[in-house]
């Protein structure tokens, strides 16, 4: 259905959609981000003159172009479209979000609005909503003001001051005053529509510029900065707290590649360097949101070992299968639901676990500080990362087919014990202070030998290895290395030689399950910027960090992947990751705001 990744993100930390250049809803989950698509488009491929299944699109008769925008400092989407007559319309649409009664209002509903600008256009609305992964048969009643349908397990009701009639055989009709939707629980809407959807505009615009203003963002790139938090949180789901990996599943790394994975689910990895760069801006509020959702993982985790992804109910069970009733981004199946590597070994994530929490024991800003009951829940983590540091997984990179002590797994377990040492000191506990730098030190004795190759003078990606891959560019932001030590120098030119291509960066350049990589990962190309800027290329980190940035959607966001020949976008969409890279490289490369004071 759509042509590229060129998508407008809206959300309210419930539920979220994804619209696409000409105003259409082409994807979105209920009751929750990972839920059933009711809105499928994005993945469904329909032969010429069909219509998308999973849709929710607003078109004027001889339509002739359509242009957007954010409402500035904020996710609602402004999307203006004219017809050929000089008709105009603006439509609005956004999720519901702000405090009601004492709590946060964040229905699990989309809502629009159509205002007429100009001239005498008339539009058609086409609202087909989906179930079960691409069944079109979704059941509709209706009455005076509201259409029901029914998908599956929940009922969605849209309550409008629109023409019902018009609107149910998706028939054209003048605009010639504003119109308002409110899809949303099966529920009577309270109140007169217009007036009140028009109110949770108002209030969901003020939410979001009272946050935005709360941001510690850098002088330079504010925009790219304020865009990428944003979407972030969105990317949380808030009632537990859980940060998905991007909002959506199945869109290839590279075309026609079967690398399509579902990543709606909370990964502790991706989650880490979310909140972590969310922090530096000051953005509190989702990492104490994340840290209960931690808590309440390490309270239930089995003895041993703690999977590395979650659902964002903290479900544990993500068995991977194929819905086969849809074809897939632009018809590049598989469609994946589930993640398999739920069931892996992947040994970093006891640090990435341990870390974000230690802020918990000093930060006196934290509605909640932990103390010594927490931090006997973080040995226990601890344990698992002192058990596990030399002992074989599947790597950040979650290869299928094959393990190995991956040097970025041991680094991770080494700063989880060397937090607990931190935070043992914060606590007053002397004892547990030495108990655990001794067993932080002890495995870096056991990097630093298994890790270093003396024969090519570098680290490896692992154990007794000779292979490099883009995570050792990390052991500077995890502090095991300073950007200034020959042992990080001699890593870092290898990494560049052997993973740069142009002004993108490769995770690794060996064949994996599915053979040698197509296409550069952007995270990793930001961790690339970030160390040419730590070695002393600072000039050429900026015009790198520039160059990345004009690859950015219109709607000022990247994905997971790129072409480093062409430079378009692939991999799920947004990406975490990446915008944790804008993030992180505006904020170390801008210029600091007493110099423009």
């Amino acid at each position: 259905m759509t042509a590229d990744l060129n998508l407008w993100p809206v959300g309210n930390c419930q539920v979220s959609g994804l619209v696409d250049t000409q105003g259409s809803l082409v994807w979105g989950c209920a009751p929750q981000v990972d839920g059933d698509p009711v809105f499928c488009a994005l993945l469904d491929d329909p032969a010429e003159g069909e219509e998308p299944r999973g849709i929710w699109s607003l078109e004027l008769v001889d339509q002739v172009s359509a242009r957007q925008r954010y409402l500035r400092n904020s996710p609602i989407l402004a999307t203006v479209l004219t017809d050929a007559h000089g008709g105009e319309v603006e439509i609005l649409t956004f999720c519901p979000r702000y405090e009601r009664s004492g709590r946060m209002y964040r229905p699990v509903a989309w809502s629009r609005i159509v205002t007429p600008l100009a001239g005498s256009p008339r539009l058609r609305v086409r609202l087909s909503p989906a179930k079960n992964w691409g069944d079109p048969a979704v059941e509709k009643t209706n009455g005076t003001n509201h259409i029901r349908y029914l998908v599956g397990g929940q009922t969605l009701r849209l309550s409008t001051d629109a023409p019902i009639g018009y609107l149910l055989d998706s028939r054209p009709f003048r605009v010639e005053k504003p119109h308002h939707f409110f899809l949303g629980p099966d529920e009577p809407f309270v109140g007169n529509v217009g007036r009140e959807v028009a109110s949770m505009r108002d209030l969901t615009l003020d939410y979001w510029r009272t946050w935005v203003r709360g941001l510690a963002t850098p002088f330079e790139w504010q925009d790219a900065v304020i865009r990428a938090a944003i979407t972030l949180k969105l990317c949380q789901h808030e009632e537990t707290g859980a940060i998905v990996a991007a909002l959506t599943t199945s869109i290839p790394e590279a075309p026609h590649s079967e690398r399509n994975w579902d990543y709606r689910y909370c990964w502790i990895r991706d989650a880490y360097y979310t909140v972590q760069a969310l922090n530096r801006l000051g953005a509190l509020d989702v990492l104490e949101k994340y840290l209960g959702y931690l808590r309440n993982l390490v309270d239930e985790m089995k003895e041993g070992a703690i999977q590395p992804l979650f659902g964002v109910s903290g479900d544990t069970d993500l068995t991977e299968w194929t819905a086969e009733t849809l074809p897939g981004y632009r018809g590049m199946g598989p469609v994946r639901v589930g993640n398999a590597a739920y069931t892996q070994r992947q040994h970093d994530v006891y640090g990435q676990i341990i870390m974000p929490n230690i802020q918990a024991f000093c930060d006196r800003r934290m509605m909640r500080m932990s103390g010594p009951a927490d931090f006997e829940k973080l040995e226990a983590v601890g344990e698992i990362a002192w058990a596990s540091y030399d002992q074989p997984d599947a790597g950040l990179w979650e290869f299928r087919t094959r393990t190995a002590v991956h040097t970025y797994s041991a680094v991770m377990c080494w700063a989880a014990c060397d937090r607990l040492s931190n935070a043992a000191s914060m606590l007053g506990l002397a004892d547990k202070v030495d108990f655990w730098a001794e067993r932080a030190n002890t495995i870096r004795e056991a990097i630093e030998e298994q890790s270093w190759s003396k024969e090519a003078g570098r680290y490896g990606a692992s154990f007794g290895g000779d292979d490099v891959d883009a995570s050792l560019l990390q052991l500077v932001d995890m502090r095991f290395l300073t950007p200034d030590d020959p042992r990080f120098l001699a890593t870092f030119d290898a990494v560049e030689q052997r993973l740069r291509r142009e002004n993108h960066l490769l995770r690794y350049d060996s064949e994996d399950d599915f053979g040698l990589p197509e296409t550069a990962f952007n995270f990793c190309t930001f961790w690339m910027i970030e160390a040419l800027h730590l070695v002393g290329r600072s000039e050429e980190a900026r015009a790198w960090f520039e160059e990345m940035l004009a690859h950015r959607t219109q709607s000022g966001l990247l994905s997971e992947d790129m072409d480093f020949e062409t430079g378009e976008l692939w991999g799920n969409f947004p990406q975490t990751y990446s915008l944790v890279g804008i993030i992180n490289c505006a904020g170390l490369l801008s210029i600091p705001w007493n110099k423009v004071r």
